[in-house]
This record gives structure tokens, C-alpha cells and sequence, in this order.
């Protein structure tokens, strides 16, 4: 039997990657196959890598970066190669929804044995006019709060800000409003919004340790959930975010809520910021988010 080829897609630059860290995942893969490092060197380039991976009859890609890197990755992948994601970026939502620990090398090897037993997991994937991610995308609020950090700049070694720059960018974001969001788009067949997250899995994102869940009864082998205030007062803000954290589903005629969704489109008043998997996909009037449902092995 042919040794299996492990393409391990690395982005130097993410918060948690370095030569060390780097080294003891290479180590933890080995055990499963040869292994062949291929460092991403601009945007987009982790997509390129793993299509021209898949071409060349790797037996896996496995990406050690951040989310942003894992996305690169799940825009190319075909669904006939397995996927492993080890935790390398600063919040790394996917591997952590997934269940894999956050030390990158004990998260190689649960991948290393994944890949030796067999062992895979197929989740749906979801896309934002044409897009695809992982685990979520907004439209609006958080899409802006996406873009307020990326204003931030890398620091000197090219690493991008952190969660506490996440939170202070939303705060901001609030502060600038007053607390009020009023409607600003429309969700077809559902109704009017101030803004709209949808999840593919639960929870969505991270704030430190803990777990924000915007969309509680979202899965990763199901459709798209959306969650959608109509509007946000001052006042309310302190219950919406204790139910994210508490994993309560928003409830009431002030939120639009769909659930196992294959498709739900939104046309905006106006340009307004679009992100998926927290990567900034620009301003736009109109987003088709569609589910495509058992589209990727991932190694878990």
C-alpha cells in the first residue's frame, strides 16, 4: 500500500504559528504519512495550494493557520480528499466547533490518527454568493465589526489583532450608534432587519474561552440557520448578549429566525459590509447565502 501524502498548508503568519510549534504538528502528522509543507505567501494562496494538492493525489490537506486560512482551504477542496484544521490563529472557530483541542500538536495528532483509521466527519458548507465558509457569515453589524479591526493593521511580524481587539471594535461600533440599529435590509420571505448572521454551526465564534452562540440549533451537517434583528435598542442590548452566551435562541417579533435553511436571500437599502468566516468580502446591496449540504470530509 502507498505511503499516504499529507499536504500540511501552513500561513507563517498566523498569531499561534511558529518554527516550534510548527515543527512538533509536522512531527504529529508523520505518524500518519509523508508530509510536505507548503507555506501560503499572500492572500488567496492557501486556496491555490490545496487545489494544486487535490490535483497532485495528496491523501489529505491539512491547514495549520487561522480561520481565515482554513477558508482559503475550504474554497478549493473538492469533498474527495479529507480536510484536518489545526488551531493556529488567534480564535481558530473551526477546529474548536469540531471538537479539536486548541494545542496545535495535540490537535495534529487526533488529525494523524483520523487519517490512519479512516476516521472522517462530513459536514455541509455554506456560501455567500459563490463563497464558501465554514461556520458563519453576516451581513451589517458584525460584518462592520470585521472590517474596524482589519482598519487595525498587523502588527510588525504580520500577525493580525486579537479577540479584545474584536470585542473593542463592537463596542465601538455600538457607541458610534448609540445603541440603536434599525432596520436596513430584507430577507426574503422572512421580513425586514437591522442586520443578519447566518450560522452553520453552533457556536459561531469565540470570545476568549467562551463560547458565543448566536444560533444555538445550528449543525454542521445541516442547512444554514439565519438570525436577524429587526431592530436594537439601548435597553435590549444586555439580554442579547447574555442569551449568546447562555446559548439561548433569541426569541420574540424583534428577531427574524430561520432554521435548516438551503437558501435565504437578502437585499440591503443600501452597500453594506459583507463577511464570511470573518474574512471582509466588500460592501454589497444583495447576499445569496446557500447551504451545500454534505459537501467536505474534515478529519476529527
Amino acid at each position: 500500500m502507498a505511503a499516504k501524502e499529507i499536504a500540511l498548508i501552513v500561513n507563517p503568519f498566523a498569531s499561534r504559528v511558529d518554527e516550534e510549534r510548527l515543527a512538533t504538528v509536522v512531527d504529529a502528522l508523520a505518524r500518519a504519512g509523508e508530509v510536505r509543507v507548503l507555506p501560503t505567501e499572500r492572500a488567496r494562496h492557501g486556496t491555490e495550494l490545496a487545489a494544486e494538492a487535490v490535483a497532485g493525489g495528496a491523501s489529505a490537506v491539512v491547514v495549520f493557520s487561522g480561520d481565515g486560512g482554513y477558508n482559503e482551504v475550504l474554497n478549493a477542496v473538492d469533498g474527495r480528499v479529507p480536510v484536518g484544521f489545526v488551531p493556529g490563529g488567534g480564535t481558530s472557530v473551526l477546529p474548536r466547533a469540531l471538537g479539536l483541542p486548541r494545542d496545535p500538536q495535540r490537535a495534529a495528532t487526533q488529525i494523524a490518527d483520523a487519517l490512519a483509521s479512516g476516521r472522517t466527519r462530513r459536514i455541509s458548507v455554506g456560501r455567500v454568493n459563490g463563497i464558501r465558509f465554514a461556520f458563519e457569515a453576516g451581513i451589517g453589524f458584525d460584518a462592520a465589526a470585521v472590517r474596524r479591526v482589519d482598519e487595525l493593521g498587523r502588527t510588525a511580524d504580520g500577525r493580525r489583532p486579537g479577540d479584545l481587539a474584536f470585542m473593542r471594535a463592537i463596542a465601538s461600533l455600538v457607541a458610534e450608534r448609540n445603541g440603536r440599529f434599525h432596520p436596513e435590509l430584507e430577507i426574503k420571505g422572512l421580513g425586514r432587519a437591522a442586520f443578519a448572521v447566518v450560522a452553520n454551526t453552533d457556536p459561531t465564534t469565540y470570545a476568549g474561552r467562551v463560547p458565543v452562540r448566536f444560533a444555538p440549533d445550528a449543525r454542521f451537517e445541516l442547512g444554514l440557520d439565519v438570525v436577524a434583528p429587526v431592530s436594537v435598542r439601548k435597553r435590549a442590548i444586555p439580554r442579547l448578549l447574555l442569551a449568546t452566551f447562555l446559548g439561548r435562541r433569541l426569541r420574540g417579533d424583534r428577531v427574524l429566525y430561520g432554521h435548516d435553511l438551503d437558501r435565504i436571500e437578502v437585499v440591503c437599502d443600501h452597500p453594506l459590509p459583507l463577511q464570511a468566516d470573518g474574512e471582509d468580502l466588500g460592501d454589497v446591496t444583495e447576499a445569496l447565502f446557500e447551504a451545500e449540504r454534505d459537501a467536505v470530509d474534515v478529519l476529527v
